[in-house]
């Protein structure tokens, strides 16, 4: 088999030609550029796949109500996200292995999450360590933790991003363990471990009958995480914590109730619990339960502007993206994490001007009709 080097430097470069018109165009070119392992990594949910596919196809039952004869002229698509400026509501997601993407990795991720003045999300389980990152740009950056069954590894990463400058720390709470990921375990998927890892854990796994990805998690990830760790977890750090996982009113409740700084809304990009609502159908129930006590930012499915429009009129304050940008980057490096985020802003700016919102706040519930509304109309 080539190397990814290889495909970078070679095919896959004669196979980029032609320049994406939006989004899901990428995943095509991402397909071409890399090894089947690899793409089918990245682009791969739990299972039978049902959540995966109903995280996109559920914003297709959501439609948009367009208000007319306002002045459009100019359209503002600033926001805050936790006091930091930033140009859209649209973040770049914790995802790991970007290296396995393009040789930059992280790297050229930062870079285009900086030429595009927004936040980056770097995961723990990034191939290019938080220190690596924090010197390649400047910009607001936000770490996210998976907890281990050593905590003594846990308080060390707070400390090192803490050190570095991150922003804020996401927690991400839905991995108590590995989500059944069947195209991993059939291609005996061989994930390199995180480069901020390296020195902290040293766990030799089986992975024989699957991917090493998902016995490492079984060896390590910490099952018994609960409430009472985020009151730890606060105790290390000053950093505002968010939590990243809560799809229920019940949840989102608790979260407001011990005071952390946010909620993103996510179902791990469906790569966790198959059969999990899709993220947009229980991001209202989510804002309604916090009742605007703390942000509530929203992950999963976002391919288009108008997705990002219909997550802000029922009540997200940013929308974050994951395999958008992982495919950018795998077809044309930090330029294509660059276009990825600029073919979303061009397109929420447009279905902005075309709904009449000539900024983010005037995005209102009023906005959209979703499924359940349209269902409960022909009664």
């Amino acid at each position: 088999m080539k190397t990814h080097s290889s495909f970078y430097v070679g095919d896959r470069q004669k196979k980029m030609a032609g320049e994406p018109v939006n989004v899901n165009e990428f995943q095509e070119l991402a397909r071409e550029a890399l090894p089947k392992m690899y793409y089918d990594y990245y682009a791969g949910g739990a299972e039978d796949q049902y959540t995966l596919k109903d995280n996109v196809e559920a914003f297709k039952r959501i439609t948009i109500r367009p208000r007319i004869l306002v002045d459009v002229s100019r359209i503002d698509m600033s926001t805050t996200v936790l006091g930091y400026n930033i140009s859209a509501p649209i973040m770049i997601a914790p995802t790991g292995l970007h290296k396995l993407a393009h040789p930059e990795g992280e790297a050229a991720t930062a870079r285009a999450a900086a030429a595009s003045k927004t936040i980056m999300i770097l995961s723990t389980g990034s191939s290019c360590t938080m220190e690596e990152v924090a010197s390649s740009c400047n910009t607001v950056r936000f770490f996210q933790l998976y907890v281990y069954k050593r905590r003594d590894l846990a308080a060390a990463l707070v400390h090192r991003a803490e050190k570095n400058g991150y922003k804020a720390l996401v927690l991400t709470v839905d991995v108590p363990r590995l989500g059944r990921r069947e195209a991993d375990i059939k291609n005996k998927m061989i994930a390199p471990r995180s480069k901020n890892l390296e020195g902290l854990l040293s766990i030799e796994v089986d992975s024989n009958s699957g991917s090493n990805l998902e016995a490492f998690c079984k060896a390590t990830m910490d099952a018994s995480l609960c409430w009472k760790d985020v009151e730890w977890l606060r105790s290390i750090t000053n950093m505002p914590i968010l939590i990243k996982g809560i799809l229920t009113r019940e949840d989102a409740i608790k979260a407001a109730e011990i005071g952390v700084a946010g909620i993103i809304v996510s179902n791990h990009g469906a790569r966790q619990l198959d059969y999990s609502p899709a993220t947009i159908t229980v991001l209202e129930e989510v804002v309604h339960a916090v009742g605007g006590k703390i942000p509530v930012l929203f992950d999963g499915g976002v391919r288009r502007g108008t997705d990002v429009f219909k997550a802000l009129a029922l009540g997200a304050e940013a929308v974050l993206i994951g395999r958008p940008v992982v495919f950018g980057l795998a077809a044309k490096g930090e330029h294509g994490v660059k276009r990825v985020i600029q073919m979303l802003k061009d397109e929420l700016e447009l279905a902005m001007a075309l709904s009449g919102c000539p900024s983010v706040k005037d995005i209102t519930r009023s906005h959209v009709r979703t499924e359940r509304e349209r269902l409960l109309s022909m009664l």
